[in-house]
This record gives C-alpha cells, sequence and structure tokens, in this order.
C-alpha cells in the first residue's frame, strides 16, 4: 500500500470506519515489528510491543490529524511503547527474555559457508555497536538507515531538528565502520571482551567527553504521542 493510500485508511479509520483497521495493519505490522526489534533485540518483546502500539494506535485514533502523515505518527506510537518499557524495566537486565531462543546459527556448511559466517560476525558486530553507543545515536540511525523514513519525519519522530537528527546518525555510522574495519583485519579483531565501540564510549567517559555536544533545539511534540511529548531516551 503506498503513502497515499495507508493516510487515506487512517482518515477512514479515524472517523470510525473499523474496516479500515486490517488495511491498517498489513501496511504496517512489519515495518513496525522490524523497528521495534532492532530497538530491543527480541523478537518475543518486539512482538508484545507491536500488539501494545496497536492497541495504543486504536485509543489514538480519534486524535490522528485528517490528511496528516500516518507513517511517523505510528512510529511516534512504537516509540513511545517502547521507551515505557524501558523505563518499566529499568532495573531489569531485559536485554533478552529467557523465552526467545534469539536468531538461528546459519548453517555455514558449502561452498559459501565463508561468506554466510562473515555475514554472520558483521551481523553480530553491528548489534554490538548498536547497544553500546548512546540510544539517541542508536534511534536516529536505526530510523534512517533500517527504516527508511525522511530526515523531517525521524526529526519529527524523536522530538529533534533534522540537523541533530543527522549528526546522530552519523555518529552511529562513524562507530560501526569502526568496528566492522576492525572485524576484517583479523579473526580476533571486535570478538574481545570489549569491543572497540564499548572502548571508545569508556574513553569519551573517562575524559568527561560530551556523549550528545549538539544542541537540537526546542524539544517539539512528535506527532501521534498520546502521552503528551516524546522522549529523547
Amino acid at each position: 500500500m503506498n503513502e497515499l493510500a495507508l493516510n487515506a485508511a487512517m482518515d477512514r479509520y479515524a472517523c470510525g470506519d473499523a474496516r479500515a483497521f486490517p488495511e491498517l495493519h498489513r501496511a504496517l505490522h512489519a515495518r513496525l515489528f522490524a523497528y521495534l526489534t532492532r530497538m530491543c533485540s527480541s523478537t518475543t518483546l518486539a512482538g508484545d510491543l507491536t500488539q501494545e502500539t496497536f492497541l495504543r494506535l486504536h485509543r489514538a485514533r480519534s486524535t490522528f490529524a485528517p490528511g496528516g502523515a500516518v507513517t511517523p505518527w505510528a512510529y511516534a506510537i512504537a516509540r513511545n511503547v517502547y521507551l515505557d518499557h524501558t523505563r518499566a524495566q529499568r532495573h531489569r537486565s531485559a536485554e533478552r527474555l529467557p523465552s526467545d531462543p534469539g536468531a538461528e546459527p546459519p548453517d555455514t556448511r558449502g561452498a559459501d559457508g565463508e561468506a554466510v559466517a562473515m555475514a554472520s560476525q558483521t551481523a553480530r558486530a553491528v548489534e554490538r555497536v548498536l547497544s553500546s553507543i548512546p540510544a539517541a545515536q542508536r534511534e536516529a540511525f536505526i530510523l534512517l538507515r533500517y527504516e527508511g523514513l525522511s530526515v523531517q519525519d525521524a526529526a519529527a519522530i524523536l522530538g529533534a531538528t533534522p540537523s541533530a537528527v543527522k549528526l546522530r546518525a552519523f555518529r552511529a555510522y562513524e562507530a560501526l565502520r569502526a568496528e566492522i574495519e576492525e572485524l576484517k583485519r583479523g579473526p580476533e579483531a571486535g570478538t574481545g571482551a570489549q569491543t572497540g565501540a564499548e572502548k571508545r564510549v569508556k574513553k569519551r567517559a573517562a575524559t568527561g567527553a560530551a556523549a550528545e555536544p549538539e544542541r537540537s533545539g526546542r524539544r517539539g511534540r512528535a506527532p501521534g504521542d498520546v502521552r503528551g511529548g516524546a522522549d529523547d531516551g
């Protein structure tokens, strides 16, 4: 479903047409699930958060501005669901639920085994870096690189300026590039107890360097923030 049809379906749903909900669910579910999976690194938890997102979307449907864009509005709701979960679980280790077995290891047999193994190592390196960099950088990178949103939409979701979003995403990209280059230099690079990204984060902390020196200006209300404002995390 293209964006115009998606926006029209949301307009109908906001006006009380329950038949539009299946259209919205089909168009948005996979995208929101993928986004939340990258944010929390657990498919089991992401499934629960996605269900909560659609529940909040349903409850907030009457607040949707006619003619507005559904995608950033829905992502803002999903982000608030994720932030609420992390606040509630702040004192617990929730990186991966015990019931979530994680991704199955790839089959490295055959002619392409080496390439598959390298791809798997790279994916793990990306996951390590994204979990070690500041949350603001991780969110900006995921929304732009993985979710394919525009800088303007990402800025609206995060309550930041477009320039701040671009800077955060660039810093995340630089951390990922450094980690992958380190991985390519040798089989032991990036696999130790402390990764290159973690060393850089600790070095900044030790020297008192701020993780996010840029100013994002006034924190605007993100579209679909049914709680009254988006948190920068």
